[in-house]
């Protein structure tokens, strides 16, 4: 199979991007709303042309601006799956995955139509219109119809996103039992922390159509180095600058950690400090004791979400989370706008180089 090298931009969507996705790997892609996470897929597959760079799959070349190459969408052998599934009404599922195929023998088509409805758990379905389809139905069968065509590359916009709470995690674990298993390298777009977790073997934070991180999926998760890459992962990061100290400073913050890195940190140096909101004690008033980093906060919001009940709260303009117990919540009696001290131990905070 073949390698992903994606150089290009679009200037009037605002994207400009340079990256790779080897044979075999799946790249999950996240960002805010308006990030560009569709525009970049539009752009591989053909969907829309950008105005500079070039975009290769294999030893193909899809799109080069400079010499004015631009292939076609049909002939890129991508495969693209939207939240819809868009199977065809007046075809059976049978006929929607053979749809695809068209050119290659009956009994080739046949075969391959049986083999991915059987991959996708979808083969007693084989009969049946799609209006007789549930949700995570039809979405196995688009991607029993888009694996049947033998892409290179496939391209899915938050495909599970559309499903209910019983589909999503089965299609979820199906796609990461199919996507790659044959070569095929894959982008997925997603809002959801369990599709990067379950599919995805690296992880792209695209912000304002830039990359504003990039790496191994347990690695971004567990240290982020983006605002929006430590929204997702559900951590605190914190951005500011290495003191004579070697702690990090945020503005009026003082911020002790175990460095990560490759040498020493340097005076001056941007860095950012991640913890977890299971790290974080919350008092109300400041502990004595082991914690190296005690924080006074205000408090904005509190939520409960089964038996965890997640603080929200700023000191200036840095906003930090704390997830505890429901009984340590009613205890301590928070409330919006209440004074609280968050400690966190040095040793529960890393901080590494800001990308």
């Amino acid at each position: 199979m073949s390698e992903l090298r994606f150089d290009a931009g679009h200037s009037g969507r605002g994207v400009q991007a340079t990256f790779t996705v080897a044979p075999g790997e799946t790249l999950a892609i996240v960002g805010p709303n308006g990030a560009g996470k569709s525009t970049l897929l539009g752009l591989i597959a053909g969907l829309l042309r950008p105005d500079s760079g070039e975009i290769w799959l294999g030893d193909h070349v899809l799109t080069n601006c400079a010499t004015g190459t631009f292939v076609p969408t049909h002939q890129r052998r991508t495969a693209l799956l939207l939240q819809e599934a868009l199977l065809f009404p007046h075809l059976t599922v049978a006929g929607n995955v053979e749809f695809g195929m068209r050119g290659r023998r009956r009994d080739e088509a046949s075969g391959a139509r049986d083999h991915w409805l059987e991959s996708v758990g979808a083969r007693d379905l084989a009969g049946r219109r799609p209006g007789e389809l549930s949700g995570g139905q039809a979405q196995r069968v688009a991607i029993a119809r888009a694996l049947a065509t033998e892409p290179e590359l496939v391209l899915l916009d938050e495909p599970l996103s559309g499903l209910d709470a019983e589909s999503a995690p089965a299609v979820r674990a199906l796609l990461g039992r199919v996507l790659g298993r044959d070569g095929q390298s894959a982008l997925i777009v997603t809002h959801d922390i369990m599709d990067a977790v379950a599919i995805a073997d690296r992880v792209m934070v695209l912000d304002s159509g830039r990359i504003a991180e990039l790496g191994e999926t347990t690695t971004v998760l567990a240290r982020p180095t983006s605002q929006f890459g430590a929204r997702f992962a559900g951590v605190n990061l914190l951005d500011g600058t290495v003191g004579q100290d070697g702690a990090l400073h945020v503005d009026d913050l003082v911020i002790h950690g175990v460095w990560s890195g490759i040498g020493s940190p340097v005076q001056g140096q941007r860095a950012v400090a991640v913890f977890g909101p299971r790290a974080v004690g919350v008092h109300l008033s400041p502990p004595g004791g082991s914690p190296r980093n005690v924080i006074a906060v205000s408090v904005t919001t509190l939520s409960a979400h089964a038996d965890t009940v997640v603080v929200t709260a700023s000191a200036g303009a840095t906003i930090f989370t704390a997830h505890i117990t429901a009984a340590a919540a009613a205890e301590l009696k928070l409330a919006p706008e209440a004074s609280a001290y968050f400690a966190v131990k040095a040793h529960e905070v890393v901080i590494q180089a800001a990308q």
